[in-house]
């Protein structure tokens, strides 16, 4: 018996090591070709180090004005996003109707729309309405497509907080919506977390809309001029494609790393209705 457990045990510990290594490879990989002057497709220990790869990616136009595109359209739908989720999710919350169900039901319908479905009526719309290859317009498509689901966790979120603490604010004379902003978002802060790491790192990482609705070079995110590194015949900069993924990748990292107590703290809520 004892020794079906260890061989159990030994079969689970390989599995993860393989589904480890798939993980890992790939960022090795980027770690190492960024400063190998011989980059290529293998994963090996770099002959020297160089950082001309970096040098070369550096620029305004290759780097910096993507990387800025990308800040503004991701960020500006995420906050977009949050907000709308915020509104939508609060009366699903906390007022009870036959037709929210069906209407979660709905919204969770959309999400499993393929993007490449809809994105066809989308452009003909927005040139219909002059939003075509306009930052305002992708902004806007952003965050309608990140909104179905983020509805569905900040509702999630939000039954968590007692519906008690607001009562007692609307006794106090607040409204519905100054209740809201100050008890039940700031109680809910890790779900807010979530909810906005998730919606901007489905952004960042997304270059089909950005492709198909922007049209002006100056404008595309860094999620599209990546494509650069991949030249005619079959050639591609392996060492700058794996330098300019690593500061492609640094905002999303730094977003995690600033939410991260957020997202551990979970929800102090224990006696906060006592008494």
């Amino acid at each position: 018996m004892a020794r079906r457990h260890t061989s159990r045990r030994l079969a689970a510990d390989t599995g993860l090591l393989v589904v480890a290594a798939a993980f890992v490879l790939p960022l090795a990989w980027v770690l190492l070709s960024a400063v190998d002057p011989g980059a290529d497709l293998r994963v090996k220990i770099p002959d020297g180090l160089t950082s001309a790869h970096f040098d070369a990616v550096l620029t305004e136009d290759v780097t910096f004005r993507p990387l800025l595109n990308s800040l503004i359209l991701c960020g500006g739908a995420t906050l977009l996003t949050v907000v709308c989720a915020a509104l939508a999710a609060y009366p699903l919350s906390r007022f009870r109707s036959r037709l929210n169900r069906p209407f979660l039901l709905t919204i969770l319908f959309a999400t499993s729309l393929p993007i490449t479905a809809i994105m066809v009526p989308v452009y003909a719309l927005f040139v219909q309405v002059d939003l075509i290859d306009t930052m305002q317009g992708t902004v806007f498509f952003f965050a309608a497509s990140q909104l179905p689901f983020a509805i569905w966790l900040m509702k999630n979120f939000m039954d968590g907080v007692p519906k008690e603490l607001e009562e007692a604010a609307w006794t106090d004379g607040a409204s519905s919506l100054q209740s809201l902003v100050r008890i039940v978002l700031p109680l809910m802060g890790p779900g807010v977390a979530v909810v906005t790491v998730f919606a901007f790192v489905m952004m960042w990482g997304n270059f089909f809309v950005p492709f198909m609705l922007l049209l002006t070079p100056d404008q595309m995110p860094a999620a599209v001029s990546i494509n650069e590194f991949f030249g005619n015949r079959g050639m591609v900069a392996y060492g700058q494609l794996a330098a300019f993924s690593i500061i492609y990748s640094t905002p999303v990292i730094l977003l995690y790393v600033l939410v991260a107590r957020r997202l551990g703290g979970g929800f102090a809520l224990g006696g906060a209705v006592k008494g």
